[in-house]
């Protein structure tokens, strides 16, 4: 459940929200030298304001590369090679891709629900299989309390992912 929550969270990270953010871009993968490569592990990537990405390759040669694959991300970003740095300017999002944004949110927090209960489905199964297993020692009274124990987790780990998507959300809304 915890490594569910972690993905969600990661992912969240890639959904722009107005603001300039690193995580935006870190993850794309460039085709360096034949192989796809992080933008992270090519380039230092920072935010020197708000709505300007402002990425420094470590090969300078690299840069047609990574504005070839900063363009085919479809991220609708605009990067701009300035000698050896390039700049991303990133514009406040319109109302219209605000709902597309938020309704993305939303696909994606029900997919992480989805996958938290898949988690207490499969704990409930292994309870049920220790519990008619008679070499296991565990009791009725114990696979009782085992199924409670996966119930709160579950619904600790759903508030997680609710209270998570709900910042993100007003994050959208309020840039």
């Amino acid at each position: 459940m915890d490594k569910s929550l972690d993905y969600f969270q990661r992912e969240l990270r890639g959904i722009r929200a107005g603001r300039a953010t690193t995580s935006l871009v870190d993850h794309i993968k460039v085709d360096y030298y034949g192989s796809p490569t992080e933008l992270r592990e090519l380039a230092a990537i920072s935010v020197p304001e708000s709505t300007l990405l402002l990425v420094k390759p470590f090969d300078p040669t690299s840069s047609a590369a990574i504005i070839k694959a900063l363009e085919t991300a479809e991220l609708g970003l605009n990067p701009q090679s300035e000698g050896n740095a390039i700049r991303i300017n990133i514009p406040p999002p319109s109302a219209e891709r605000r709902g597309q944004l938020i309704g993305q949110v939303k696909k994606m927090t029900e997919e992480a629900r989805v996958s938290i209960r898949n988690e207490r489905r499969d704990a409930n199964k292994l309870v049920d299989k220790f519990a008619k297993d008679k070499t296991s020692h565990l009791s009725e009274d114990g696979a009782k309390d085992a199924k409670d124990e996966v119930e709160k987790l579950t619904k600790k780990h759903v508030e997680k992912i609710d209270e998570t998507s709900s910042r993100k959300v007003s994050e959208i809304e309020q840039d």
